[in-house]
């Protein structure tokens, strides 16, 4: 497993699939950047946005990771509270100096009887 691959996969799986905030954190540079609209950019502003989105009581798993160089996508599926199907999510990050600092995420429901993963 390449390093970027390793430091987001821990990121996310401290972020949605644990809920341990503060070691997601640890993960993500303190000027990161999102593109997602809805987010903020800023360690700080982003893991407390999503500390207190639905996403922290969603059931998130994650079903690949996949790095190229300093960039890794992460396939994930997400069900929040209360939705049967919920949403295939991929998020883009970028790596760098050890700390993810950027980040890109598209979403897409999951239909009904859809076998996505």
């Amino acid at each position: 497993m390449t390093t970027a691959k390793k430091i987001v996969l821990d990121c996310f799986e401290n972020l949605f699939v644990h809920k341990d905030f503060a070691a997601a954190g640890a993960n993500v540079h303190p000027d990161f950047r999102t593109h997602s609209p809805g987010l903020p950019s800023g360690r700080d502003a982003f893991v407390e946005a999503i500390r207190n989105s639905p996403l922290a009581g969603a059931d998130v798993s994650v079903k690949r990771v996949i790095a190229d160089d300093d960039h890794v996508v992460v396939h994930l599926h997400v069900v929040p509270a209360g939705d049967e199907h919920g949403a295939a999510v991929v998020d883009i990050v970028r790596v760098a100096d050890g700390l993810i600092v950027e980040h890109w995420d598209v979403k897409q429901p999951v239909p009904p009887g859809a076998e996505m993963f």
